[in-house]
């Protein structure tokens, strides 16, 4: 039985009148048990001969977790004006246009942004050292995602 189903039938007892279900099919049989928290238990299809039976797997019911304040990084963000493929340099195997460390001036190239095979070169606003390099090369960014830390 597939994860959508099985949630699709963990959703449907919660939110019913329901305590307990229980389906049979090809591959195995299900049963979701409601008693303040659902528990769902499911055991596989009868095996062949020689070869041992799945352990029952037990789900427990999501349990809303705080999630972390995200680390903001101190100095003047460079975020993306787009879309696209990040890279740290012109060509594969060339040198970066810059590194954690760097002194750069406003003005001065800090990456490419490939976008519908546009190479954009993507500037430094402020000037600083670069302290953070929060893109990934070669991999994609969003519209207004944090790129460099300069301080």
């Amino acid at each position: 039985m597939d994860l959508r189903k099985l949630k699709t039938l963990i959703d449907l007892v919660s939110e019913s009148n329901v305590s307990e279900l229980e389906i049979t099919e090809a591959e195995g049989k299900v049963r979701i048990v409601k008693a303040g928290s659902v528990v769902v238990q499911q055991v596989a299809a009868p095996t062949a001969v020689g070869t041992a039976p799945a352990a029952p797997a037990v789900v427990a019911p999501a349990v809303p977790v705080p999630a972390a304040a995200p680390e903001v990084p101190s100095g003047h963000l460079v975020k993306s004006p787009m879309v696209g493929t990040f890279y740290l340099a012109a060509s594969p195997g060339a040198k970066p246009f810059v590194e954690i460390g760097s002194v750069v001036k406003e003005g001065d190239t800090l990456c490419i942004i490939e976008a519908m095979k546009i190479l954009n070169e993507i500037e430094a606003d402020k000037a600083g050292t670069v302290t953070q390099i929060l893109g990934q090369n070669g991999q994609a960014v969003e519209y207004g995602q944090p790129l460099f830390v300069i301080e």
